[in-house]
């Protein structure tokens, strides 16, 4: 596994919506993932969105702070089998990094893991930025993922790696959302 390159990564946003908001988790979950989308566009690194079923669990949280990124709305669990997924940057091999986040760690952001695994894409996942409504599928959930193959780490970790050095403006902009 190599250091995330923001040329080479994508970030895909997993059901951060409104149905998941009674879980303990969902707060932070989505201010990481908010912190993440508010750098993808800072680097221009390509970022997608995606929705489980929103006529039943809600849309995307307002604090996510979504602009012009692209929402796919699925039923199925994966991201990588929504429709639209592959019509994305990211679907389109254009990218062979991806962080992924969202809710749930051990459904919906696992299920779009393993098929990014599957398709050979190097993924990374914050453990801040993804959650689940009790913490055993959150452990078991990130344990099987990082046994899978995928890089488990922070949101932190992960923005330093696509900054790669200091004294620029994108590190001014970025330190402003980690501070």
């Amino acid at each position: 596994m190599a250091l995330l390159h923001r040329d080479r990564a994508a970030l895909v946003v997993v059901d951060v919506q409104e149905g998941f908001r009674p879980y303990e988790s969902f707060a932070g979950v989505a201010a990481s993932c908010a912190k993440l989308l508010a750098a993808a566009r800072v680097l221009d690194v390509p970022a997608l969105v995606s929705e489980q079923y929103p006529k039943g669990l809600g849309h995307s949280a307002p604090e996510l702070g979504l602009e012009d990124e692209p929402r796919i709305e699925k039923t199925v669990f994966s991201a990588v089998r929504a429709d639209g997924f592959d019509r994305s940057k990211i679907g389109q091999h254009e990218r062979d990094q991806v962080v992924v986040c969202g809710i749930e760690a051990h459904v919906c952001v696992s299920q779009t893991v393993h098929d990014l695994l599957d398709r050979g894409v190097e993924v990374h996942v914050p453990a801040d930025a993804v959650g689940s409504r009790h913490r055993i599928d959150y452990d078991r959930g990130l344990e099987r993922l990082q046994r899978a193959g995928a890089v488990v780490g922070t949101v932190e970790g992960s923005l330093f790696e696509l900054l790669e050095r200091a004294g620029t403006p994108e590190f001014k902009a970025i330190q402003k959302l980690i501070l």
